[in-house]
């Protein structure tokens, strides 16, 4: 039997160093927003720190919940080792305490340090097998903080983009704030991808080359365009508050109209739901597994309606947004986002985007991990 080696489905040291930098650009959005929030407080600003605060603990709280549930589903199965000798009672104290993420990275380095910096007398099929499994506690992490990246650092970033147009002036950690909520943001969706396709055999992966960077250009640009016009609209009305809860509204129900099967519970399941229905306020995200190409024209139409329209109903309905260069500024970086998402997005998709190929059932895997499962019911196509 001809053993087929990928070296894409191979957990490099590279990719080893690039989970550590994503851990310190958690720890540094985390930290900057809090910061930020205490700021405001000090300034008397209860409400800017309220909020930046909310969206602090609504990402930290729904992570916890989901990062406990997978490890008691990993528990409970035999062939998951990880974290199979510590006690529930153990893990839920983590948890409450908020140390979840930074269980799960510790889990992912330690063993990563083992695999790919130390040298290995196993046979092959033994370190290939240790290389997949490195990449589902990968996307299990990922997951995790494409979760807590559209709760927390897209929600924030909007909210300081808001503060930021009613003030002439900011202080430097306003701008750390804006600069760790967006690429924690960005690096998320690609490095979600990216693991994801790699710890599926059958899936080509998202090559490190020329595809990762127009996806990571196409992430970029659509939603830095639609969250500058939402700040925009908020500018206009506070009550865009109530759009945005409708499109949340209407995502959450699409999620729920294709019977997701992601959760191993009803309750953990409609909570899912609800943050699809959270990413889709900012960015397109397939949750059918299936070719989902009239979604997301649709979805895309409709972005673009709101970046076009939304300079214009500024510029007739507040005529002394003309004469602040700030307008100008961001009507340009919202005309020009969008269109170079839109090129990049069909550049993507019709030049560079991974083919599926045969999926063949993987040999050894006759029973599906809680972890395979995850990963299966997200594919992408």
């Amino acid at each position: 039997m001809t053993t087929i080696q990928r070296s894409d489905m191979w957990y490099s040291k590279w990719r080893w160093l690039l989970n550590l930098g994503g851990l310190f650009m958690y720890i540094g959005d985390i930290c900057t927003d809090t910061a930020l929030a205490f700021r405001y407080f000090q300034e008397a600003q209860y409400v800017w720190s309220g909020m930046t605060a909310l969206f602090i603990i609504t990402g930290l709280v729904i992570n916890q919940i989901f990062s406990y549930a997978w490890f008691s589903d990993n528990m409970e199965d035999k062939q998951e080792q990880v974290m199979s000798c510590r006690s529930k009672g153990r893990l839920l104290a983590l948890h409450i305490f908020g140390m979840g993420i930074f269980l799960r990275y510790y889990h992912l380095l330690r063993l990563g340090c083992r695999v790919v910096w130390r040298a290995s007398s196993s046979d092959n099929a033994t370190v290939q097998k240790r290389h997949h499994e490195l990449f589902c506690l990968a996307t299990d992490l990922s997951m995790l903080k494409l979760f807590e990246s559209f709760l927390e650092s897209a929600p924030q970033l909007l909210l300081q983009l808001y503060i930021w147009q009613g003030h002439d002036e900011w202080f430097i950690l306003q701008y750390l704030s804006l600069a760790f909520s967006f690429f924690n943001l960005a690096w998320s969706l690609v490095d979600y991808r990216s693991c994801l396709r790699r710890s599926l055999p059958h899936i080509r992966g998202l090559h490190s080359g020329p595809a990762t960077v127009v996806y990571l250009l196409y992430k970029l640009f659509t939603i830095t365009s639609l969250t500058l016009s939402y700040s925009l609209l908020l500018t206009l009305s506070v009550y865009t508050t109530v759009g945005l809860t409708v499109f949340w509204l209407l995502g959450t129900i699409w999620a729920h109209l294709l019977q997701t099967n992601f959760c191993t519970s009803t309750a953990l399941e409609l909570l899912y739901r609800g943050i699809i229905g959270a990413i889709l306020v900012f960015s397109f995200f397939n949750v059918k597994g299936q070719n989902t190409k009239l979604e997301m024209i649709i979805y895309y139409f409709s972005c673009t309606a709101i970046n076009v329209s939304t300079p214009l109903m500024l510029f007739f309905l507040k005529p002394e947004m003309k004469a602040i260069i700030f307008f100008w500024s961001v009507s340009g970086l919202i005309y020009g986002g969008s269109l170079l998402g839109l090129v990049s997005l069909v550049w993507y998709y019709h030049f560079l985007h991974p083919k599926r190929s045969d999926p063949d059932e993987v040999d050894g895997l006759e029973k599906e991990t809680p972890s395979a499962r995850r990963i299966r019911t997200f594919i992408k196509p």
